[in-house]
């Protein structure tokens, strides 16, 4: 399997506020309105990207995992624009495979920012 690229799609209940949200995490505007009102895009690397999607009957139900180089680094600006995490933890057998900064979206959607050992 040859894969090219990763979208991961967000389902949320309300555009506007759900738009609001993800704007002030990744700290820029979404990359592609794909459909007024109803699906956003923002393109996170070459390669991957996340789309919101009005779906009421699956919103609340996403996990997703966003690695970046420095934890505290993007915690921090995370927070600087009115987002903080719930509490950091360690993850892997005795916390040696990285670390997690959770984040909850309006929904209910799990985001996490993550730091991987080594990586």
């Amino acid at each position: 399997m040859d894969i090219k690229f990763l979208f991961t799609g967000v389902a949320v209940t309300n555009f506007e506020t759900a738009v609001d949200w993800y704007t002030r995490l990744f700290g820029r505007e979404a990359d592609v309105l794909v459909t007024p009102g109803i699906e956003v895009m923002w393109q996170l690397t070459d390669t991957a990207l996340l789309y919101l999607i009005v779906d009421p009957d699956h919103a609340g139900q996403a996990l997703v995992n966003i690695a970046v180089s420095d934890l505290d680094t993007a915690v921090a600006e995370i927070a600087s624009r009115g987002i903080d995490p719930g509490p950091l933890f360690r993850v892997g057998p005795d916390g040696a495979a990285g670390r997690k900064a959770p984040f909850t979206d309006p929904d209910g959607n799990s985001v996490f920012i993550i730091e991987i050992a080594g990586a």
